[in-house]
């Protein structure tokens, strides 16, 4: 299926473009959630597509994940990792196509291609909002292309205006393709149709977004200074379809995964059906996102991976399963993606030791856990937030996890009352941190702007040593050194530290330039700059490169607010004195420089 998309577009003159990382360069946003989103600097025309795609036509199978229905995974429609199949035309030229294209090629692939049936296709159309005119244009494509007026359902901004992604952004009025599934899966309603509220007879399987306005930070639509088209095909929806399931669970993107869940747990897929794909579902996820770098944690990305393999975990529990049966079900993942993504095969190890430490972690306390919170339960008929946050703390019950328990049994939990502890913990533990480093920060003197420096020629380093999976998972820098955490799977060789100390060395004895720019936090992350959002970043950032004078060289380049020397030569020398592990995953150095 992959292949007839990419194909068909290519054939189309369409640039086929690999998928970008389910971790996005926009800070404002936790992961990469549509495929327009590593084009959209294009899309909003501060970007040439011409220049680095030599095409204004791309097409791509784009990895995405999203985080607002995690609760609703189980259903027949809904899942976390998904693929999203996507086409663009970016401005207009003699080459450029518009609405009339994008209508064309997706009826042409839709019945020409898969043989779907015409007469089965409805469409919905932006019937016009506040200044935002109804979408006349569209209305008289899809009659010129054979949909009659009576599949074409004019509907509101919130089902067909589509985007930004984040705050700000590209977007545009867009055209659902729906199609029906047979009246046997209806609700019998006479206005049963696209959108409707009763049944899935008739489902969404392309938007077509025509994509003629930006959205500013004051949330006004101005009129974008090119205009573009950006679909999207949900990849596991189209195989459901064509496989005439009522859900892609029960297609052979998943039946392996299930039919080994069967054989270890002795239970039949539909008699558990929740359970079944909840594992299946985050089981697939969890092997992607941690393929991208991200670590289990209590923040951001991180804690959408610890919600994902705890759940995992506990439902793993409702089936009988014992430790580590998630073993053979990553394999199956990896074996089913390989040869598309092949990150995740190189990752196999990372991957695996990743959910096996988060496992034993959650293990260590989720049977007293559960006893605890099944007690709870049962004598009460709402959990209070003092109590929901010490299930939060003492056995690592995220919130999310509680509520779905409690849920269950039909009890409420003060949720706000959970947030004020969960405040007053974070309070007293920033003031804790606060008291024991004392900080040589961002205001501090020449120790600080050079132990600054150091921790930039560290992690360059440390990346050309070990390779560009390393990146950044804490500092802190006090009078005496600096401490340095980062992404690594194994202690470091003797040889490696050597190595890494070396290379920092060679380059304070270059007596590198060490130049600040402030630019716009858009523009610093386009020219190259390192930063790996632990952190909101404001829209004005310092980029901080070091370059050898003679012939350009950089070494170092990247974003931060601290203080740095004018010459690396002024550290004089870099000595690490220890390197240990910090948590899963995660290596710590401490260094000194030289006086």
């Amino acid at each position: 299926m992959r292949k007839l998309y990419l194909d068909f577009f290519k054939a189309r003159g369409h640039k086929v473009v690999p998928s970008s990382s389910l971790l996005p360069t926009d800070p404002s946003v936790l992961f990469t959630t549509a495929g327009m989103q590593q084009f959209s600097l294009y899309l909003s025309g501060k970007k040439d597509p011409i220049k680095d795609f030599d095409s204004r036509h791309i097409a791509t199978c784009q990895k995405c994940f999203r985080t607002g229905d995690i609760e609703e995974i189980g259903d027949d429609t809904h899942h976390t990792f998904f693929e999203m199949l996507g086409n663009w035309s970016i401005g207009q030229d003699e080459n450029g196509y518009f609405k009339e294209g994008a209508i064309k090629y997706a009826l042409e692939f839709l019945v020409d291609t898969l043989k779907l049936d015409k007469n089965r296709i409805h469409v919905t159309v932006f019937q016009g909002e506040g200044n935002i005119a109804k979408d006349e244009e569209a209305i008289n494509l899809w009659l010129k292309y054979g949909i009659p007026m009576e599949r074409i359902k004019l509907c509101s901004k919130k089902d067909n205006f589509w985007g930004p992604v984040s705050a700000t952004g590209p977007c545009g009025p867009c055209s659902e393709i729906h199609y029906d599934r047979g009246e046997e899966l209806g609700c019998g309603r006479p206005d049963c149709g696209p959108n409707c509220d009763y049944c899935k007879r008739v489902v969404e399987i392309w938007n077509l977004v025509f994509m003629q306005y930006f959205k500013n930070e004051a949330g006004e639509y101005e009129l974008l200074s090119q205009t573009n088209i950006d679909t999207g095909i949900g990849f596991e929806r189209l195989l459901s379809l064509l496989s005439q399931t009522s859900a892609s669970y029960e297609t052979d993107l998943f039946a392996d995964v299930i039919s080994k869940l069967e054989e270890l747990s002795g239970k039949k897929y539909l008699e558990n059906k929740k359970a079944f794909r909840i594992i299946s579902d985050h089981i697939r996820s969890s092997v992607f996102v941690i393929s991208d770098g991200v670590e289990p944690s209590n923040l951001g990305q991180g804690y959408i991976l610890r919600r994902l393999l705890r759940r995992v975990v506990r439902y793993g529990k409702t089936l009988g399963l014992s430790s580590q049966f998630y073993l053979p079900l990553i394999d199956l993942v990896i074996d089913k993606y390989k040869d598309i993504y092949p990150n995740i095969l190189v990752r196999k190890e990372e991957i695996v030791e990743v959910i096996k430490k988060e496992e034993e972690k959650f293990e260590a306390t989720l049977e007293k856990g559960l006893s605890v919170i099944e007690k709870m339960l049962s004598v009460k008929k709402e959990l209070t937030g003092e109590e929901v946050f010490d299930l939060y703390q003492s056995y690592g019950f995220p919130l999310e996890l509680t509520e779905e328990i409690a849920t269950e049994k039909g009890i409420s939990i003060n949720v706000d009352e959970f947030n004020i502890a969960l405040e007053k913990h974070q309070s007293i533990s920033r003031a804790g941190a606060e008291k024991k480093f004392g900080g040589v920060g961002k205001d501090a003197g020449e120790e600080g702007a050079k132990l600054h420096t150091a921790t930039h020629l560290l992690h360059a380093a440390l990346r050309k040593v070990l390779g560009e999976h390393v990146e950044q998972m804490g500092s802190d820098i006090n009078a005496e050194r600096l401490r340095f955490d980062f992404k690594h799977f194994q202690k470091m060789t003797p040889e490696e530290i050597k190595q890494v100390e070396d290379l920092i060395n060679s380059k304070i004895k270059e007596d590198l330039e060490v130049k600040k720019e402030e630019m716009e936090l858009e523009k610093a992350l386009t020219s190259g700059a390192i930063a790996f959002f632990k952190e909101k970043y404001p829209d004005k950032v310092n980029v901080w490169t070091m370059f050898n004078p003679q012939n350009g060289e950089v070494f170092s380049k990247e974003i931060c607010a601290g203080p740095h020397v004018e010459k690396t030569g002024q550290l004089k020398g870099l000595k690490i004195i220890k390197e240990e592990s910090s948590s899963a995953g995660v290596r710590r150095i401490k260094a000194v420089v030289n006086q």
